[in-house]
């Protein structure tokens, strides 16, 4: 019955209203959103809006999601393998006020090489945007090798230099179980209420210092 049900809601997703629309502060209903994003996404379009986008040259890796969500002084892509954060091209020597990498990381054979990527690709002053899943199913694309809670990806932004602006998770266990072996879309009666023990997503704004203190080597 559910499953007829998802069909029927898939098709008029495009008119039907969350529960309560008119007093939601979600005011259209996407079916084809997948459940794990809703909230992921709505937090990482504010943390990017908190930054004033109009004025600021930015690169997403290896995905375009952020094309027209928001409106950027510039902005363009950079995608594996032609660009491999693990080993980016020599002598690319361009930098972006915001560097977002949006579900990347737990692909990447060596994380703290890529986050120091995101950070060469920053300028002094400008912000990473990282994203990544934690209670989710492998899916290998090609590779599926990580998973990071929120402490865990605080830890990989400060290793390589980054100031943690804001990090926050959002999960269920109904999310969860609803994940085990497909991509669930959102409905309206799936719950956006999160519990902290089970996120799903995880996410992180971080800046890159203006000055940065110097290297001791020994």
């Amino acid at each position: 019955m559910r499953r007829s049900v998802d069909q029927v809601v898939d098709e008029t997703a495009r008119w039907v209203p969350v529960i309560c629309g008119r007093s939601s502060q979600r005011p259209t209903y996407d079916g084809s959103r997948h459940w794990t994003r809703i909230v992921m996404d709505e937090e990482v379009d504010r943390l990017l809006g908190t930054l004033g986008p109009a004025r600021l040259r930015a690169v997403e890796i290896s995905g375009d999601s952020h094309a027209g969500r928001q409106r950027w002084s510039s902005y363009r892509t950079l995608t594996y393998p032609d660009f491999d954060l693990c080993d980016p091209p020599v002598g690319f020597g361009q930098r972006f006020d915001v560097v977002i990498c949006e579900q990347v990381l737990e692909h990447v054979r060596d994380p703290i090489r890529a986050v120091r990527t995101l950070r060469d690709l920053c300028e002094p002053g400008g912000h990473v945007l990282v994203s990544v899943p934690f209670l989710i199913r492998v899916h290998p694309y090609p590779g599926d090798y990580w998973r990071f809670t929120k402490e865990g990806l605080e830890v990989l932004l400060r290793h390589e230099g980054l100031e943690v602006v804001e990090v926050g998770s959002w999960g269920n266990a109904a999310c969860v179980r609803a994940n085990l072996r497909t991509w669930a879309h959102h409905r309206p009666w799936r719950s956006l209420r999160n519990d902290p023990l089970l996120p799903v997503s995880v996410w992180a704004l971080g800046a890159r210092p203006r000055v940065e203190p110097a290297v001791k080597r020994s």
